[in-house]
């Protein structure tokens, strides 16, 4: 499912025009965002949990030249899913 599909699927759900849905996900999205940007982690009780994480430099090789080149540290971020969807899934 990509972004028209849930926005389409929400507004056949509640109703709503799909350009306030539009605009409440693109506000949704923007503040978590903002949160792993400053660092905080953003949980959703029964669905999920986001953090931001610190992958450390490391050693790698190049697969054409077989050279070893150094790979620089980078935040990441991490999703755990939450019970509530991990029993939906399954």
């Amino acid at each position: 499912m990509n972004k028209g599909q849930l926005i389409d699927s929400v507004s056949n759900d509640t109703g709503l025009k799909k350009s306030e849905i539009s605009k409440a996900l693109d506000s949704i999205l923007d503040n978590v965002q903002g949160a792993l940007q400053s660092g905080s982690d953003v949980s959703l009780v029964g669905f999920g949990t986001w953090k931001k994480k610190t992958r450390a430099a490391r050693s790698g090789r190049n697969p054409q030249t077989g050279a070893t080149i150094q790979i620089p540290a980078k935040n990441t971020v991490s999703f755990s899913a939450g019970k509530k969807l991990k029993d939906a899934v399954n």
